[in-house]
């Protein structure tokens, strides 16, 4: 489920609702200790994907593997965009 500020978020920004389906899938989740959870594409979830999806299909993607969602502790996704920087973890 998304907010209308996700929706509008993702199409301003490019990134297809199949992207935010593989995040869901594929993606690593980290609360991001200000009561969200940040949820991105790290090597392991993409060698997952390209196990399960293949290779070149996944390597079509590619210019959407450096997307993230931020999304509330009840699921509903608060917006979407492409990392920039590295996700510092601790």
């Amino acid at each position: 489920m998304n907010t209308r500020h996700a929706d509008v978020r993702a199409q301003q920004r490019g990134i297809p609702p199949m992207v935010d389906q593989l995040l869901d899938l594929y993606g690593h989740e980290e609360h991001d200790g200000r009561g969200a959870i940040v949820v991105y594409l790290d090597k392991a979830g993409i060698r997952n994907m390209e196990r399960d999806l293949g290779r070149r299909p996944v390597a079509r993607l590619a210019e959407w593997l450096d997307a993230y969602k931020v999304k509330s502790t009840d699921g509903m996704t608060i917006t979407v965009g492409h990392r920039t920087r590295r996700i510092w973890r601790k």
